[in-house]
């Protein structure tokens, strides 16, 4: 697989996620060569996910607006606008959104990530369901399909 010169998504796919949060796909497996996936989240007040692991990419998490607490391992530690963790592969971590809004960069390494959200998440482009929720099954069944491992419930 070639890796592009210059990588670039004009037609950003919107998934609603967790809490109502929506996670924005950027950069995706295929714009990237399978280098790296880029997405956004819009997350409201008190979103987690579940304590989880990645098994195949590292993340960095900058929060670009509002605060957080994020948890890798054993380890917490509070972000503030600007602030940027990194979170390597095989270490469990979550983390809760603090702040009224939280404007999130994700950046993961290989690409790919993106298939977890595309698959449990809702598409923006289409009608909302009546009471839209990601179940626990279908949010367990996506970080499968990525080889993530939710360990537990949000923190």
């Amino acid at each position: 697989m070639s890796i592009p010169h210059l990588a670039q998504r004009e037609d950003q796919q919107q998934l609603e996620w967790i809490g109502g949060s929506v996670f924005s796909v950027l950069l995706d497996a295929e714009a990237t060569g399978g280098q790296l996936t880029v997405g956004r989240f819009d997350a409201a007040l008190g979103e987690a996910p579940p304590w989880h692991m990645h098994t195949n990419e590292d993340e960095v998490f900058l929060l670009l607006s509002g605060s957080a607490l994020v948890w890798a391992g054993d380890e917490e530690h509070e972000l503030r606008e600007g602030g940027i963790v990194f979170l390597p592969r095989r270490i469990p971590h979550s983390y809760r959104i603090t702040s009224e809004k939280a404007d999130l960069l994700l950046i993961s390494t290989p690409g790919g990530l993106e298939k977890m959200f595309r698959h449990a998440g809702r598409d923006l482009r289409e009608p909302r369901p009546e009471g839209f929720a990601i179940p626990q099954s279908l949010l367990a069944e996506a970080a499968e399909i990525s080889g993530n491992v939710v360990l537990g419930p949000p923190r």
